[in-house]
């Protein structure tokens, strides 16, 4: 039976528990748990993101919301016909996405914003059971090096086979059919504030996807 989300108790990663707890005791009120993906079971366009922001997903409970990265990110699934109704950085704005869902290749905050790789390794089966549970799935669009190389390892993948790249693409198999992977840089303050990543940059990416989803 796939198990596409872990627990809100999930204790495989002892490092991002102690940090969840400890967090959790200066912000009670914030979720500090594993964050659910967010979107349609019909979606064909998969994000994958590196894990929750500590301001945003582990404090709001939904992916990218309540942080930078989230506010480029919706506006940006906003534009090329992604959502339905207005994001409004909490979980419950009553935003919802069309043909879409997020998730993050590591479901819990872990601190400086960096998993490790035995985490990683831990959170996988989530992502792999994630993307086997979509069954009209088409494409995926991976939001940095890390959520590349956890998602090609997902799908039981060499990553000498899928080299990551912004802009890159590539026709990887799936559980469900083949899939169409693309790549980003991740849409971070960081990224963006060094012009590693601009929003045109980005929104290329999005109507490569959208063409290409039309396209079918």
């Amino acid at each position: 039976m796939l198990q596409p989300e872990p627990p809100l108790s999930c204790d495989l990663c002892p490092r991002l528990v102690t940090y969840r707890e400890d967090t959790a005791k200066t912000y009670p009120d914030w979720h500090n748990a594993p964050v659910a993906s967010f979107g349609e079971d019909s979606a064909r366009l998969l994000i994958v993101g590196l894990a929750p922001g500590l301001r945003g997903a582990n404090r709001t409970g939904r992916p990218f919301t309540g942080d930078w990265a989230g506010d480029l990110l919706y506006a940006t699934l906003a534009r090329h016909g992604f959502t339905r109704g207005t994001y409004d950085s909490r979980a419950d704005d009553g935003l919802e996405l069309v043909d879409a869902m997020i998730t993050n290749a590591v479901r819990c905050v872990p601190p400086e914003n960096k998993p490790v790789g035995a985490e990683a390794n831990a959170c996988r089966p989530f992502l792999t059971d994630r993307i086997a549970a979509l069954p009209d799935l088409k494409a995926v669009l991976v939001l940095g090096k890390i959520a590349h190389d956890n998602t090609v390892r997902s799908l039981g993948l060499k990553l000498k086979d899928v080299s990551f790249g912004h802009a890159a693409e590539a026709e990887i198999p799936g559980p469900n059919g083949p899939l169409q992977l693309f790549g980003s840089y991740h849409c971070s303050r960081y990224n963006t504030n060094t012009g590693r990543l601009t929003e045109d940059m980005f929104n290329a990416v999005f109507a490569r996807i959208r063409a290409y989803l039309d396209a079918l």
